[in-house]
């Protein structure tokens, strides 16, 4: 019997128990002795409350689980492929993740860790928010944000410092370094965060790989913009045979989702995830729901999409997204 028949079970026991209270008040005469059974009544009546409420929050939690693992099959279909594609290369990679506001730049980070990357959501991760320190004219605050948040305080540190922070934790673990909001940083500030931080980084530890170390240093720059992309000389697309793990890697911008893929992602979602609200509201034709999604979300915008599925299934994408995500 699992957790929620076993609530179930009790709720049942506590209403039997009311009923037979209630019953006992209307045949009792002696005022203290139906005191006594409005008590017992009260305190039976906030327990089975109680109990309602935990089965409906498993409820909710169990729909919620099965709504994001189902958003997790929606789309993204060519930058997973690319990602994965370099992931089999080599252990050693900076991605660009790039996008126009509302793309979902930060729910495919959390998509490729969590669901591509062995071990993804163990060993040490390094968060970066560039919005804060990005429009700053001195670089400086960039290497003290950084070195902040590898554990280096007080004086000033330099970039090999930091550099070698970070090979030291390689060493023992995975390491996933993310730089949220590169949009915000001026482009030479972007490549003196190449050229000084991973370049040297990346080429430390590949001096030292061999086939027994099986740990990952990657690096995520997520653009909310669409404005890094253009600077093609900082990154590559393809997989050649000339490309080192040195050189950060471009994945295909994100775009809007068509029909086709809400089309595949229904079908797909309708034999796997049958108890969602959506899959229930689907009546003789399928178009309709995408036309609709397609309407509400200014012609497939991703997470505008998202929100859309979400509202669909009787829950709140902004609510939900903070919960889902945590990259």
């Amino acid at each position: 019997m699992n957790k929620g028949e076993e609530l179930q079970k009790l709720l049942d026991l506590l209403e039997e128990k009311i009923m037979c209270l209630r019953v006992a008040k209307v045949t009792e005469t002696d005022a203290l002795a139906i005191f006594k059974v409005e008590k017992q009544i009260q305190e039976a009546e906030a327990e089975r409350d109680l109990i309602k409420q935990e089965i409906d929050n498993q409820n909710t939690s169990t729909a919620s689980c099965d709504l994001y693992h189902a958003l997790l099959k929606l789309g993204y279909r060519q930058q997973v492929l690319s990602f994965k594609k370099f992931l089999k290369a080599q252990s050693i990679k900076a991605f660009l993740i790039q996008g126009l506001p509302d793309y979902g730049q930060r729910w495919l980070l959390n998509r490729l860790i969590t669901q591509h990357i062995r071990y993804g959501t163990t060993g040490k991760m390094i968060r970066v928010q560039l919005d804060r320190i990005g429009r700053r004219r001195d670089i400086s605050a960039l290497w003290r944000e950084l070195a902040g948040r590898v554990g280096l305080v007080g004086k000033q540190h330099t970039p090999s410092e930091i550099v070698e922070r970070v090979y030291g934790w390689w060493q023992t673990q995975n390491v996933i370094l993310v730089f949220h909001d590169v949009d915000c940083m001026p482009q030479e500030y972007l490549q003196e965060l190449i050229q000084d931080f991973w370049l040297p980084l990346a080429n430390q530890a590949r001096e030292v790989i061999s086939e027994t170390q099986n740990y990952q240093l990657l690096m995520f720059l997520v653009d909310y913009e669409g404005r890094v992309g253009t600077q093609n000389n900082l990154f590559v697309e393809k997989l050649e045979p000339t490309w080192e793990p040195k050189i950060p890697i471009k994945l295909p911008s994100i775009t809007q989702f068509c029909d086709r893929t809400l089309t595949n992602w229904i079908e797909t979602i309708e034999m796997e995830f049958d108890t969602l609200p959506l899959v229930e509201a689907i009546n003789d034709t399928e178009d309709e729901l995408v036309r609709e999604i397609l309407d509400n979300s200014e012609n497939g915008i991703p997470e505008l999409a998202m929100s859309e599925i979400c509202h669909l299934c009787g829950c709140n994408w902004y609510e939900e997204k903070d919960r889902w995500l945590k990259y």
